[in-house]
């Protein structure tokens, strides 16, 4: 993504400490990768926000993501019980669509690189972060209209390109179903799946 679509923001948070697990990820990876056919499904979500909002990039905290890094992940969050840790993240044995390059962590920035108000933060487990809750979030007044009107513009121009997203992440967008991902693409193991 960051050779192919320069209109396109990149702050790779596994290849920093600055995520959920507080340690680097993602050891040799300092550019996000995604399936060829998913890049042409972003350059199309980065037009239609460029209708929508001149000056605003789409920016990516993650993308394709290692099965070894999946169960990293997965062992990070060992304190939370199963049936609430698979609503944050996928189990190692059922794959992620990030395991397959299908899958982009993504946000709105504005013309100076300053992410959007979404009224909660990147990998947030709280249930504001959750799409599916907004509107009882924003009764209790803990979520503005600012904030979901933020969270609707990330949707729309991601809906408009092919993208699907889930009901317990407002960041997280899938590319294509995971039976049809599995069935066209190869399983990234590690980070040396890809060439560099």
């Amino acid at each position: 993504i960051n050779d192919s679509l320069p209109e396109i923001r990149v702050d790779l948070k596994y290849a920093t400490s600055d995520n959920f697990t507080k340690k680097v990820l993602y050891f040799s990876w300092k550019k996000a990768y995604v399936q060829n056919e998913v890049a042409l499904k972003l350059k199309k979500a980065q037009s239609k926000l460029n209708e929508l909002s001149p000056g605003a990039h789409l920016l990516i905290y993650d993308a394709a993501r290692p099965l070894s890094v999946q169960i990293m992940m997965w062992n990070a969050l060992d304190s939370i019980p199963v049936s609430r840790r698979t609503k944050f993240l996928s189990p190692p044995g059922s794959r992620s669509l990030h395991n397959y390059a299908c899958a982009v962590d993504i946000t709105i920035c504005d013309s100076l690189n300053v992410p959007l108000d979404m009224g909660a933060g990147y990998d947030d487990p709280r249930t504001i972060a959750y799409p599916s809750m907004e509107t009882y979030f924003l009764e209790k007044g803990e979520l503005t209209k600012q904030r979901i009107s933020n969270r609707k513009l990330l949707r729309t121009v991601m809906n408009y390109s092919g993208f699907k997203g889930i009901s317990t992440e407002w960041w997280h967008f899938n590319a294509f179903q995971k039976k049809e991902a599995v069935a066209r693409f190869p399983l990234i193991e590690s980070e040396s799946s890809i060439n560099q």
